[in-house]
């Protein structure tokens, strides 16, 4: 699957924990495409917010939840997957650029 730079990032994640993240321990929290691999990720951040060292990414899975309206209608939420990037050293202009798309969603 082709997926462009501008589909795999999806946006950030605005949590209180991806606050904190961010925060005290200068981390970025994404939300990227369910089909987005690490590689992928880690060329469109160097893309899109010039980010040129990044120490590590994580990434969480999340299957939808199964909600039940009436005991037997059944709907499945979405997908999520989220990555979580450390960067080597502290880059103060991309966390800034995040939190501003960050204000703006």
């Amino acid at each position: 699957m082709d997926l462009s730079i501008y589909q795999i990032i999806r946006g950030p994640v605005l949590s209180n924990k991806a606050f904190r993240l961010n925060q005290v321990l200068k981390k970025l929290v994404l939300e990227v495409h369910p089909k987005a691999t690490r590689s992928q990720i880690k060329d469109a951040l160097k893309k899109i917010f010039n980010i040129q060292k990044i120490e590590k990414i994580n990434i969480v899975c999340r299957k939808g939840k199964i909600k039940r309206a009436g005991g037997r209608l059944q709907t499945k939420g979405s997908k999520r997957k989220i990555a979580v990037i450390t960067l080597v050293d502290e880059h103060p202009a991309a966390l800034n650029q995040m939190q501003t798309v960050a204000l703006a969603a």
